[in-house]
């Protein structure tokens, strides 16, 4: 048997035995600078061949949806109808499934001229425009004629860059696999034995340590991420003024509509559309279905515009407008599908933060005793009264809810606390504090918040002298649910 040692020829090793530099040139900084560009040739290479990569998918994306387009205009070339029509059909197309519609996002570390992610629907606007404004000028007797031909031209260069783009990403790959380095390596010819009673002993340990997590990604960096509140946040998403503005125009003037646009075209952006979209599902929690729908409504009438490109949004409310025209039923549908999602998950998430699901889970504050045999009493300050001390109290009162006064003064601490209830931690606390210093609350110890661990402590340390004091009154506290 001949073995064949040629490969190791390939093998790129960093020999610097003899090296030759200038006697005033440290040999050891010249070999690691040298060593420094050979890693940077390195990965500028595999960055490029990433890049070519992406581009050649995009590319292919771009040529089939220029192959539907040109098939179409060839097809109704001998009609007399206007190629603007087929186009935009073939466009709307395109848009009609959001997910063949939307390029495959750049692989990490990839980055593009585009700031959002691209749309072959508004690649293809982009190409229809171009084609328009080249023959614009001509005026040319059959448009059918002139779109296939600027059409063609197009699929031509495109056709012309993938070529190039193969033969660069050929070389590159060539330039790449023509040198072994160690990251490319792997080990060969190693083997090691486990026996069958260590391989269930490693399993049984494996199961034993393994511990199922609520929620796995919290410790991920995505989760970090969101914790430390990324621009890109749904949560941060709000409605631009320009975009409310919008939402307001009368439902169903797209005349209104289109005018709007064509006199604030910077509408057109996709943040717009969010921040509507944002809108919609926080009117629909506070029960405005109308005006939700309406925001709905708005934001994708903007996405349809935006996939269309600028010459593409007067067809677009052309057709619409249409009874029955397949754009009108598509864009109708889009609609009630969004609002109607948007619609069930604010119901979901109603219904998951009504307090009336889990009271328990509701943290309040209320007043009690802890010894059943004291009672807190409320006192009030008179409405009249002429002493300066209680003219002050009488202020505090005055500023309170008008539901607080109420309960107050019927003097009964259980529908005190029903108002309390209502309310959140804080805006009770401040309630209960401003009781207590003005004296409209008999308390000893004052209060005792029960839900801190200090708190508990002295909640039992009081349960206990109430025990064992007997036949004294015990103190009066309050305790925080």
């Amino acid at each position: 048997m001949v073995l064949d040692y040629s490969k190791w020829d390939a093998l790129e090793l960093s020999d610097d035995s003899d090296v030759e530099v200038h006697p005033n040139v440290d040999k050891k900084s010249f070999i690691r600078a040298k060593q420094a560009q050979i890693h940077q040739q390195r990965e500028q290479r595999r960055h490029e061949i990433k890049t070519l990569k992406y581009e050649r998918i995009i590319n292919d994306g771009l040529l089939s949806r220029i192959d539907k387009l040109l098939e179409s205009l060839k097809k109704h070339e001998d009609s007399s109808a206007s190629p603007d029509e087929f186009i935009f059909q073939t466009i709307m197309d395109f848009a009609s499934n959001p997910a063949e519609d939307q390029a495959p996002a750049p692989p990490e570390g990839v980055y593009t001229h585009e700031k959002e992610q691209p749309k072959y629907s508004a690649m293809m606007s982009s190409l229809v425009d171009q084609v328009k404004k080249e023959f614009e000028d001509s005026k040319p007797d059959n448009l059918f004629k002139a779109y296939i031909k600027g059409v063609t031209g197009h699929l031509e260069k495109v056709q012309s860059l993938q070529k190039e783009l193969f033969a660069k990403l050929a070389q590159l790959e060539k330039e790449e696999g023509a040198k072994i380095t160690s990251d490319q390596l792997h080990e060969g010819f190693n083997q090691s034995h486990v026996s069958k009673a260590e391989q269930v002993k490693a399993a049984s340990k494996n199961k034993e340590s393994s511990v199922e997590l609520l929620n796995p990604g919290a410790g991920s960096s995505a989760s970090k991420a969101d914790d430390e509140g990324e621009d890109d946040d749904p949560a941060n998403v709000e409605i631009s003024p320009l975009a409310k503005k919008f939402a307001h125009l009368r439902t169903g003037d797209y005349k209104a509509y289109l005018q709007f646009i064509s006199a604030n075209p910077e509408i057109v952006a996709e943040k717009e559309t969010d921040g509507l979209l944002v809108e919609a599902f926080n009117s629909q929690l506070k029960g405005d279905e109308d005006y939700a729908r309406q925001c709905v409504h708005q934001g994708l009438l903007l996405q349809y515009c935006r996939s269309l490109g600028r010459d593409g949004i007067q067809l677009f409310f052309t057709r619409i407008t249409t009874k029955d025209h397949r754009a009108s039923t598509l864009f109708s549908n889009d609609v009630n599908d969004t609002y109607f999602r948007i619609k069930s998950r604010a119901a979901e998430l109603s219904k998951e933060n009504s307090a009336s699901n889990d009271p328990a889970g509701v943290e309040q504050i209320q007043l009690h005793a802890v010894d059943p045999n004291t009672k807190i009493t409320i006192n009030l300050p008179a409405a009249d009264s002429q002493d300066p001390t209680e003219i002050e109290v009488r202020k505090i009162f005055d500023a309170f809810p008008k539901d607080l006064q109420k309960a107050l003064e019927t003097e009964s601490l259980d529908e005190v606390n029903k108002v309390l209830g209502k309310m959140t931690v804080e805006e009770a606390e401040v309630i209960v504090e401003q009781l207590g210093n003005g004296g409209m609350l008999s308390l000893e110890e004052g209060i005792v918040d029960a839900t801190t661990e200090e708190g508990q402590k002295k909640l039992k340390e009081l349960e206990a002298e109430g025990k064992e004091e007997v036949g004294e009154p015990g103190g009066d506290v309050t305790e925080l649910d």
